[in-house]
């Protein structure tokens, strides 16, 4: 078995549920056409790197969708707020054997195969590794042991969270590789170059 495993957090990409601060100032139907692109994209960028891959959908396993079955694991998350969400994911890839797990969601249009890649590399000898995102989350977390202090008494979803979640690595003396600094999509703002896809 491979060492190491991706997991991927995506919401089932359902008009009317997905990026509803961005579908407040462009609609549902362009808010979910915008998700998709990011699915896509999330997609490419994971199909090459060379390592077991799982998604984790939010609200039921999708068999017949890009995320190829043969390829991907698939299973439902499991929690009651994003970090207990997160927590059971890296808990379950630790318990099937992997020693360098990294997870992403699906919001991130600057993602590439080179950071996916380096983060993978990092834990080698780094105990953490983070990307984090300009509005003070993160796109990326990966670690070679389950600390579920980095995924308690978190506010989620913002500003604080890169931060707080670093002042925790920091508190437990773990050595952590800094990623760089990239952009997610959640308002209209965020479009940057993607706002080709409004018109």
């Amino acid at each position: 078995m491979n060492k190491s495993l991706l997991i991927i957090f995506v919401k089932n990409p359902q008009l009317g549920k997905v990026k509803k601060r961005l579908a407040a100032t462009i609609g549902d139907e362009k808010a979910l056409e915008v998700y998709n692109y990011l699915l896509r994209r999330t997609h490419a960028v994971c199909s090459t790197l060379y390592a077991d891959k799982i998604v984790f959908y939010s609200s039921f396993v999708d068999d017949n969708d890009i995320w190829q079955n043969d390829q991907y694991q698939k299973f439902v998350q499991t929690g009651t707020d994003l970090g207990q969400r997160m927590h059971n994911a890296f808990e379950h890839g630790f318990s099937l054997g992997y020693n360098s797990i990294v997870i992403i969601g699906s919001d991130c249009a600057d993602l590439n195969e080179r950071v996916l890649l380096d983060a993978f590399q990092r834990l080698d000898d780094h105990d953490t590794v983070i990307g984090p995102t300009s509005d003070g989350g993160y796109y990326l977390l990966g670690m070679t042991k389950l600390h579920k202090e980095l995924f308690t008494n978190k506010r989620w979803s913002t500003d604080s969270l890169y931060n707080d979640t670093l002042q925790d690595i920091n508190r437990l003396k773990l050595s952590t590789y800094c990623l760089p600094r990239f952009s997610d999509v959640d308002t209209e703002d965020d479009l940057g170059d993607l706002r080709y896809l409004l018109y």
